[in-house]
């Protein structure tokens, strides 16, 4: 529970630090207000760090540089039309914006900009109560015209204004709503779902970076999950990864008490656990995660009603490392994480072929080499994928896999595995064939890499005398 004596401390603090009193100074020294807002004073109260620090105030932005000039090492004046000005003050980058009063048109995400004369109204425009709190320096003063400190307290997330009104201003807001859910752990407020579900479709008029950005930010938190559900409940997710919330219709054909979402939801999780017990204090792996998350959506398509009423999937790793292919794209997520996240889900079914019998080392080999650059996450998203209650099967897996990934390092000291490869390059081949750069020589190098799986290192020597072997039987 927030202990609001604490919170008021942690806001002294935060206004008496180095950066704070010199900005606070200078504007008081310039006859203007100055207000720290939004996630700061939130995150203040709640006893979280503070990062980037946001302050708002009645200087437009010409006074605002001409004020913070002579206290900063450097300034930015990329949002001055929307009325923000950055600089680096005392080694920390921080961004002051005039009071706003923006209205929208309900078309675009474009507000018309219009700067405003109080602290109070330019609050009032934000998007949820919690984040609609400032600290006044440098008198130390909390304002919250919205009931902010009250929803903190509660745990809820709620919008200054009736969520109809935010959520049609900006519809980018109902995905902050369930980023915030999860970053957070609160609640969405009853009627702020509601106008969620209502408006959900107006999220067509934001770009899809813009969604991906928030997506990210979501899977990003501590316990994604949360938020997504408020996602899947509202049908919001159907706008843009309706994938996921296809997953309820489903039975996963290993665990019967439950369906394909709660598992991959359950899946999530542990491979966010496993993630941070291999990679303590790393940034979070988003890409993983992506993979966690989307591993099955190749389910529904591929369900197929068998003779005795058993259901199958066959080939929901392929269909759905394809699914989604298309649908990061549509998103504009990076090629490097569209690569990793589909190389995923592609492969991570062929471990349970080695969980019922041991691989030979070609085996391996190629394991290795499919997974190539996405092999530590494979290690990871592979164990998450196993939710069974049954104990006795879990042991079984989770025996199988540490044999599996101790045999990966014992053939990668003896073979040097993550640079599988040929032993003979293409000038070589051409050379001992007698052969001009052509398909031939394509054909030659992939029978040698075929060879080097398959029987491991041979030297260079064996590698010419098979090469030969192989040509000679070509004809």
């Amino acid at each position: 529970m927030l202990n609001m004596a604490d919170g008021v401390a942690r806001l002294g603090d935060l206004a008496a630090s180095p950066v704070v009193s010199a900005l606070a100074r200078a504007f008081a020294d310039a006859g203007h207000d100055l207000a720290i807002v939004g996630g700061p004073v939130r995150d203040a109260l709640l006893g979280r760090a503070t990062h980037d620090l946001d302050f708002t105030t009645d200087a437009r932005p010409d006074d605002i540089l001409r004020i913070i000039t002579p206290i900063s090492s450097a300034q930015w004046d990329i949002g001055r039309a929307f009325g923000t000005i950055g600089a680096r003050v005392r080694g920390e980058q921080v961004e002051i914006t005039t009071y706003r009063a923006d209205s929208y048109d309900g078309v675009t995400r474009k507000p018309a900009v219009e700067f405003g004369d109080t602290l109070e109204a330019d609050l009032v425009r934000r998007d949820f109560t919690v984040n609609a709190m400032a600290l006044r320096v440098p008198e130390v003063k909390l304002i919250d015209p919205t009931g902010g400190v009250e929803d903190l307290v509660a745990g809820v997330l709620r919008t200054p204004i009736d969520p109809r009104i935010s959520f049609g201003d900006d519809p980018l807001r109902m995905l902050r709503a369930a980023r915030f859910a999860s970053q957070l752990n609160f609640e969405v407020e009853h009627g702020t779902l509601s106008a969620i579900e209502a408006l959900r479709q107006t999220l067509s008029i934001v770009s899809p970076e813009r969604i991906q950005g928030e997506l990210t930010r979501l899977l990003a938190t501590d316990d994604p999950v949360s938020g997504i559900r408020v996602l899947v409940e509202t049908e919001l997710i159907e706008e843009f990864l309706p994938e996921v919330s296809a997953l309820r219709l489903e039975v996963d054909e290993h665990h019967h008490h439950k369906d394909v979402y709660e598992h991959s939801l359950t899946v999530l999780r542990q491979a966010i656990d496993h993630e941070h017990e291999r990679f303590p204090g790393k940034d979070p792996d988003v890409p993983l995660r992506l993979a966690a998350l989307l591993h099955d959506i190749g389910k529904p398509r591929t369900r197929k009603l068998e003779k005795g009423g058993v259901v199958t999937f066959h080939h929901h790793d392929i269909v759905g490392a394809r699914m989604a292919r298309k649908r990061l794209q549509a998103l504009r997520f990076d090629g490097d994480t569209i690569d990793a996240v589909t190389t995923l889900i592609e492969l991570h079914l062929r471990f349970f072929g080695y969980a019922e019998g041991a691989w030979t080392d070609s085996a391996v080999r190629r394991y290795v080499r499919d997974a190539g650059a996405q092999l530590e996450r494979l290690h990871i998203l592979t164990r998450a994928d196993v939710t069974t209650r049954n104990r006795r099967k879990a042991q079984r897996l989770a025996t199988a896999y540490d044999d599996i990934e101790a045999r990966i390092v014992t053939l990668r000291e003896q073979e040097e595995l993550d640079a599988i490869r040929p032993e003979l390059d293409g000038n070589r081949i051409q050379e001992v064939l007698g052969i001009t750069p052509g398909p031939q020589v394509g054909k030659a190098y992939r029978f040698l890499l075929d060879l080097r799986l398959d029987e491991g290192v041979l030297g260079a020597d064996e590698a010419e005398r098979r090469l030969r072997e192989w040509w000679a039987a070509q004809g």
